[in-house]
């Protein structure tokens, strides 16, 4: 029989191990914000060979469906495709590329003078827009001739040698930029194809790092993560397709000429749900406008029909099987992962949304009680 005592010593070790637990708790989860915060962008390009991986398991797993092959044979036939694909359009569009994205840089850059100076004349102050490199462009694409020395007057040695030197840096940035995204774009490669390959093997490997008592439970988030993860690409996929096929057909009819290009831009950025759309429709917008107030306005309208398709064709018939997010919810999220971690965050909100929904409609579904159970309680 314990008496008052060993009670009172019993609830004081109660209360010593729970400040403890939560003491290490929020050590640990303040270290993994710190770890996250340093570490993001690796942490987002992991991320993103992931979701590469995701992809074309996905598509192995659709050809599995017509032809019955082994999975490593079905995935190397799907890489062979999209490589075809990508080279083609690199091989057949290449120099229209280079040409329509020089075009198209020059046509914003001016654009943009345009719309700068139309705020001054209105008494708009944009002195807090860094405009600087954009004035050195003309309105016809072309550079604008420099200001050249007064007569019979030549530069300084100094002034020579600040000149080379910001060349060089220039120079080294464009050329540690360029490296930089080509080492990206193989270490995502390289993680989609490893962990499409042999999608158990780390399927299992993440499974063994939950507790055995869990074990259940991670197995069934896990799979449902892996298929609505399978099922939102699949259809964002298309969604891209038919955003770019639309805007380039559209924008060819009109007569804009980086049709091609742009079009590129808006399927590429139909990726990144809301905010993708507004940029590429504003995208489009500027660079009509250098044809013309009414190539301008049939690119607006082009647009309006371009994303209608996204938001009242496409997204509920494919993406609302897939994934069921509110909007207000949505863009509330991406904002916030694109404010604290820019252009990583907002571009992979939707799937680390999509992620936690799947964990947290898990939770809820064991949380809630069981009709038999409600309708025995009345």
């Amino acid at each position: 029989m314990t008496g008052p005592a060993d009670n009172r010593l019993h609830a004081r070790n109660d209360l010593a191990w729970a400040i403890s637990v939560g003491g290490i708790s929020v050590v640990l989860f303040a270290a993994l914000l710190v770890f996250t915060w340093h570490f993001a962008a690796t942490l987002f390009l992991i991320f993103t060979g992931m979701l590469l991986g995701v992809a074309l398991n996905a598509m192995t797993n659709l050809l599995g469906r017509v032809v019955r092959l082994p999975h490593a044979l079905r995935l190397t036939m799907v890489c062979l495709v999209v490589a075809g694909m990508l080279s083609g359009i690199v091989f057949l569009g290449g120099t229209t590329i280079a040409q329509q994205t020089t075009a198209l840089s020059n046509t914003l850059k001016s654009q943009l003078v345009n719309v700068k100076g139309f705020l001054e004349r209105n008494g708009i102050d944009t002195s807090f827009f860094d405009f600087g490199t954009l004035s050195s462009t003309s309105d016809d694409g072309t550079p604008a001739p420099a200001a050249t020395p007064t007569p019979h007057t030549l530069p300084s040695a100094g002034t020579i040698a600040a000149s080379g030197g910001a060349i060089f840096s220039q120079s080294l940035k464009l050329i540690l930029g360029t490296a930089s995204a080509v080492g990206n774009f193989f270490i995502v490669l390289f993680l989609g194809i490893a962990f499409a390959t042999q999608p158990s093997v780390y399927r299992n490997g993440l499974l063994f790092m939950a507790p055995v008592k869990h074990r259940v439970r991670a197995v069934a988030i896990v799979d449902r993560i892996g298929e609505t993860l399978e099922r939102w690409l699949i259809a964002q996929i298309i969604t891209m397709v038919a955003v770019f096929l639309v805007t380039w057909i559209g924008l060819s009819i009109i007569g804009i000429q980086s049709s091609f290009i742009l079009g590129i831009q808006a399927g590429l950025l139909a990726f990144i749900p809301t905010v993708g759309a507004i940029l590429g429709g504003l995208i489009v917008v500027l660079a009509s406008l250098a044809s013309g107030w009414v190539a301008g306005l049939s690119a607006f309208i082009l647009f309006l029909g371009v994303h209608a398709l996204e938001s009242y064709v496409l997204t509920p018939i494919i993406q609302r099987q897939a994934l069921d997010i509110p909007p207000a919810t949505l863009f509330a999220f991406q904002i916030l992962l694109g404010v604290v971690f820019g252009i990583w965050g907002l571009a992979l909100a939707l799937p680390l949304m999509a992620i936690a929904k799947v964990m947290i409609d898990h939770f809820k579904a064991e949380a809630a009680p069981p009709a038999a159970a409600i309708t025995t309680a009345a």
